[in-house]
C-alpha cells in the first residue's frame, strides 16, 4: 500500500511539471500548493507571480488568498495589477500559467462562473473569473490542475470563463489568442495533453495503481488514450515530506 493520497500525487506530479521553467502566473488552491513544492524541490529558482502584484514571491505558508499580506513580505516586488497583466502577462513575458477549474471539457475549456445553463437563474455561482480568462489567453502556455470526476469533466461546460481550445482543432488560433493554452492537464488520477490536431484531451499518463477504467468512469466523455500511455514515477520521499510541511505551516 502506498504512503501517499492522490490527491498528493497529483500536486507532486503537477509540481514536476515546472522543471525548467522560469516564471509561473499561479493561482490560489491547488495551483499555489504546485508551484510552491515546486520552488521547494525540483525548481528552486522559479518565479512566482501572482495576480496581486506580487513578484517572486517566496511564501512560507501556502497563502489564502491572492491578498494575502505573505506574498507581498516574502517577494521580490510587489507592482501594480494593471503593471501585472499589461507588462508581464500580456506581452507573453510569463513561460506557464496555473489554473484551477470547477467544469473542464473535451477541449479544456475552463468554467469558475457558474454551474448550470441558464446564467441568471445559476444553480451555483462560483467565484468568477479573477485574472484567469487573461493568463489562459497570454501566457506562454497553461497548465491545469483538477480532481477529476463527473461533476468537474464535462462534455461542454456550461459557462466558458476562460478558453482553453475553443471547439478544438484551430479555433483558438482563429480567436487571436497568442498562448499555446492548455498544454497539460494533471489530475488526481492521470496526466492529460490536448492532441496536435483535434486538440482533444488525450491520456499520456496514469499515476501509479490507476487504471484505465477508472479514467472512463471519472470523466463526462469518451476519453481518448495515447497510443503509449506511460506511468507517473511515485513520489519521492523528499517530495512527500516537502508537501507535507508546507500544507502544515
Amino acid at each position: 500500500m502506498s504512503n501517499w493520497t492522490t490527491d498528493e500525487m497529483m500536486t507532486i506530479a503537477a509540481s514536476r511539471a515546472l522543471t525548467g521553467v522560469t516564471a509561473c502566473f499561479v493561482g490560489i488552491g491547488l495551483p499555489s500548493q504546485a508551484a510552491n513544492l515546486a520552488r521547494r524541490t525540483s525548481s528552486p529558482d522559479l518565479v512566482l507571480i501572482y495576480e496581486s502584484g506580487a513578484i517572486g514571491a517566496k511564501p512560507t505558508r501556502l497563502p489564502l488568498s491572492i491578498g494575502d499580506g505573505i506574498l507581498a513580505e516574502t517577494a521580490d516586488a510587489v507592482v501594480s495589477v494593471p503593471e501585472i497583466f499589461n507588462y508581464w502577462l500580456q506581452p507573453r513575458r510569463i513561460d506557464v500559467g496555473f489554473l484551477g477549474a470547477a467544469q473542464l471539457d473535451k477541449y479544456a475549456n475552463i468554467n469558475t462562473t457558474v454551474i448550470g445553463t441558464d446564467y441568471h437563474h445559476a444553480k451555483v455561482r462560483l467565484p468568477g473569473a479573477g485574472g484567469a480568462p487573461e493568463i489562459a489567453a497570454s501566457c506562454g502556455e497553461v497548465i491545469v490542475i483538477v480532481r477529476q470526476s463527473r461533476r468537474t469533466f464535462v462534455e461542454k461546460v456550461d459557462f466558458i470563463t476562460s478558453v482553453g481550445h475553443g471547439e478544438g482543432g484551430d479555433s483558438r488560433e482563429k480567436l487571436g489568442l497568442r498562448g499555446k493554452g492548455p498544454t497539460r492537464v494533471i489530475t488526481d488520477l492521470a496526466v492529460l495533453e490536448p492532441d496536435p490536431t483535434t486538440r482533444e484531451l488525450t491520456v499520456t499518463q496514469l499515476h501509479p495503481g490507476v487504471t484505465p477504467e477508472q479514467v472512463r468512469e471519472a470523466t463526462g466523455w469518451e476519453i481518448a488514450f495515447a497510443a503509449d500511455v506511460s506511468r507517473t514515477p511515485e513520489p519521492t520521499t523528499d517530495e512527500i515530506s516537502t508537501l507535507r510541511a508546507l500544507i502544515a505551516a
